[in-house]
């Protein structure tokens, strides 16, 4: 009768191992520019960068990460998409922010047709992680849309 009591607590400590993950906060230092942001032009700027060459190619999502004072202190690549197009998820967002500590979220994607006018996508995204961060006190700063030749900020436009 021990033997079997034994072998099934085994079996439920194999068991709970399997189900358990350890997460931690982790910073990874990477030389990269920590300036601080004065407005979307500035962040414009900044953001150019991530795109290269490939921003008439493809959609792609990028997230800058701010602390108090505007100040860049990260950035991730949430997307990339086809042509005409990228998922966002607010959740992978919401954790990157956390995850930073950041104070403040610049998010950045691009459209490749060179249309700087927002989808209903775009607006909805944006008010959709606009109302997740609000829930952790981080503040989205902005939404970009980047093309070759110029930019769409939604809080130059009043919409954020």
């Amino acid at each position: 009768m021990k033997t079997k009591t034994v072998a099934l607590k085994e079996e439920q400590n194999v068991k709970a191992k399997r189900k358990a993950v350890e997460y931690t906060l982790k910073a990874n230092k990477t030389a990269f520019d920590r300036v601080q942001l004065r407005g979307a032009e500035s962040a414009v700027d900044y953001l150019r960068h991530f795109f290269f060459d490939d921003i008439n190619i493809y959609e792609s999502c990028f997230m800058m990460l701010l602390n108090r004072s505007n100040t860049v202190i990260g950035y991730v690549k949430i997307s990339q998409g086809g042509i005409t197009g990228t998922v966002v998820d607010p959740l992978l967002v919401a954790k990157y922010a956390i995850d930073s500590l950041a104070k403040g979220v610049i998010l950045c994607h691009n459209h490749p047709s060179g249309q700087l006018k927002p989808s209903d996508g775009d607006d909805a995204i944006t008010f959709k992680v606009k109302g997740g961060l609000d829930m952790f006190g981080i503040t989205l700063l902005d939404h970009i849309i980047l093309t070759e030749s110029g930019y769409y900020s939604y809080a130059d436009e009043g919409r954020i």
